[in-house]
Formats: C-alpha cells, sequence, structure tokens
C-alpha cells in the first residue's frame, strides 16, 4: 500500500514537473524559429541550385563563357552570390538561437516575477536592440524578396517565350540578355526561337528546375520576412511585459520597505512603552 503511495506521488511530481517545463517554453518564438529556420533553408538551398543552373544555361544555351582574369562578368556576380547565400545561412542560424534564447529568459523572467528572478537593466537593453537588429533585418530580407524576384521575371519571360513558340507556329521570338544587365551593353547575346539551341532549351528540364527553384526560393525569402514579423510581435510584446514587470518590482520593493519601516516603528514604539510602564 506505502509502495502504491509513494510511486502515485513520484509521478504526480514528474507530471507537475513536465507541466512547469512546458510553461516555460517561449511557444511564439518557437513558431517565428521554426519559420525563419524553413525560408531561410528554401532561399539558401534552392537559391544556390537556381544559381547553379542559371550558370548551365549561360554556357550551354547563350554560349557565354568566363572572363579570363579579375573581370568582374556574370559568372563571376553569381560565385559571390553564392558565398553570400553560405553566409546568410549560417548567421540566421546563430540568429534563430539568440532570439529563442532570448525568448526563454523573458518568459522565465516574467512566470517567476514574484520569484527570485530579478530584470536588470542590462536585461531590457538586450531586448531593445534585438527589437533594433530584427527591424534591420525584416528591411534587409524585403530587400532580398525584391531582388529575387528579378530572376523569377526574367525566366517567366523565357519560359513565356517557349510556350508562344509551341502555340504559334513560324513565330520568331527573341530574348536579349542585355537589359536584364547579365552582360554589356556593347555585347550582343541574345537567342531566338528559330534557333537550335533555343528548341533544345526549350525542351531541356534544366529551364523548367531552374525556374522553379527560383519560385521556391522566392517563397522562403518571402516566409522570411513573415519570420521576422513574427519575431518583432514577440520582441515588442516581451518588451512590453518586462517594463510592466520592472515597475511591478519597483512597487514591490517599496512596498516591502514601507512595510519594514512600519514595522521597524512600532517595535521601537512598542520598546518605549515598555520601559516607561518599567
Amino acid at each position: 500500500m506505502e509502495e502504491n503511495m509513494e510511486e502515485g506521488q513520484t509521478q504526480k511530481g514528474c507530471f507537475e514537473c513536465c507541466i512547469k517545463c512546458l510553461g516555460g517554453i517561449p511557444y511564439a518564438s518557437l513558431i517565428a524559429t521554426i519559420l525563419l529556420y524553413a525560408g531561410v533553408a528554401l532561399f539558401c538551398g534552392c537559391g544556390h541550385e537556381a544559381l547553379s543552373g542559371s550558370v548551365t544555361i549561360l554556357q550551354t544555351y547563350f554560349e557565354m563563357a568566363r572572363t579570363a582574369g579579375d573581370t568582374l562578368d556574370v559568372f563571376t556576380m553569381i560565385d559571390i552570390f553564392k558565398y553570400v547565400i553560405y553566409g546568410i545561412a549560417a548567421a540566421f542560424f546563430v540568429y534563430g538561437i539568440l532570439l529563442m534564447v532570448e525568448g526563454f529568459f523573458t518568459t522565465g523572467a516574467i512566470k517567476d516575477l514574484y520569484g527570485d528572478f530579478k530584470i536588470t537593466t542590462c536585461g531590457r537593453c538586450v531586448s531593445a536592440w534585438f527589437i533594433m537588429l530584427t527591424y534591420l533585418f525584416m528591411l534587409a530580407w524585403l530587400g532580398v524578396t525584391v531582388f529575387t524576384s528579378l530572376p523569377v521575371y526574367m525566366y517567366f519571360n523565357l519560359w513565356t517565350i517557349c510556350r508562344n513558340t509551341t502555340l504559334v507556329e513560324g513565330a520568331n521570338l527573341c530574348l536579349d540578355l542585355r537589359p536584364f544587365g547579365i552582360v554589356t551593353i556593347g555585347e550582343e547575346k541574345k537567342i531566338c526561337t528559330v534557333s537550335e539551341n533555343f528548341l533544345r532549351m526549350c525542351e531541356s528540364t534544366e529551364l523548367n528546375m531552374t525556374f522553379h527553384l527560383f519560385i521556391v526560393a522566392l517563397a522562403g525569402a518571402g516566409a522570411a520576412v513573415i519570420a521576422m514579423v513574427h519575431y518583432l510581435m514577440v520582441l515588442s510584446a516581451n518588451w512590453a511585459y518586462v517594463k510592466d514587470a520592472c515597475r511591478m518590482q519597483k512597487y514591490e520593493d517599496i512596498k516591502s520597505k514601507e512595510e519594514q519601516e512600519l514595522h521597524d516603528i512600532h517595535s521601537t514604539r512598542s520598546k518605549e512603552r515598555l520601559n516607561a510602564y518599567t
């Protein structure tokens, strides 16, 4: 009988511990972190593969070659973009962890307001710094989203030309790379529907795959923007809660101090009365 009672108390203690642990999880920050990681993964992975596919298309069907030397051509720019993608993936992996840690500390500070946990001025400054940094990252991701829409627009035009040539027989349509800034104005690099390279490109899977990879990368950048907005709402709410918690702490400290002073005054008067009586 006693063993059953001890086992029941142990299970109850484990259950209460699990409930307490689950209550300390910052679910809003967790959802934003998952959305951020998903968006960054889609953007970096699909963007990297789409850039590699673009290199293959330019070299195979547009008959472009890498410029010898240190000349900044489109292939060098694509290599730079790939390194930027590596940096974005690493930086936002770390930033997501930092925001999750900040969410855990802020949630614990709010829940333990009447406990021994004290919200310091440094903690409030860190929260304000994260708000400012997240706002800047949101603007940066907006720029990345706009920039990613450019290759989507270009490949959509190319896909439309391929589709129109199959619908309208004898159509002579051309795609010039100069308006997109891929080549210089003096260098003419265009592909027309009457050429064999164009027909092979439209029939290949590389064009279709690269186009859809850029679309998924654009969706990933949009998801990262939504995650940044979500983080801003979470951080702003946490900042407001922490600010109210600080005021509550000051009120409790002043109240405790006044009660201690009143207790000391009453003790002193009691001693004085006792001495006067004796």
